[in-house]
């Protein structure tokens, strides 16, 4: 339930970093700055576990940072 949370968070903003690329960047780093907590609250676990319970929230935050760009990239390489 919470990949298909990511995944469609990815694809709402893929699709707002290409059709306004300024505005897109603010839920983006809000979206980060929730994933980002959640890492630091599940690298709190002692030894390997924190780094097995922070590691979803790192990567979901990747996906969000790479989905952003490439709306925003998509857009820069249109020839109008």
């Amino acid at each position: 339930m919470v990949i298909v949370g990511v995944v469609a968070l990815c694809v709402v903003l893929a699709v707002l970093a290409f059709l306004v690329p300024r505005l897109s960047r603010g839920p983006e780093r809000g979206t980060q700055r929730v994933l980002g907590v959640g890492s630091r609250a599940g690298g709190k676990a002692p030894g390997p576990l924190g780094r097995l319970f922070s590691k979803p929230f790192r990567s979901s935050s990747k996906a969000v940072g790479r989905s952003g760009s490439a709306g925003r990239r998509t857009r820069g390489r249109l020839p109008f």
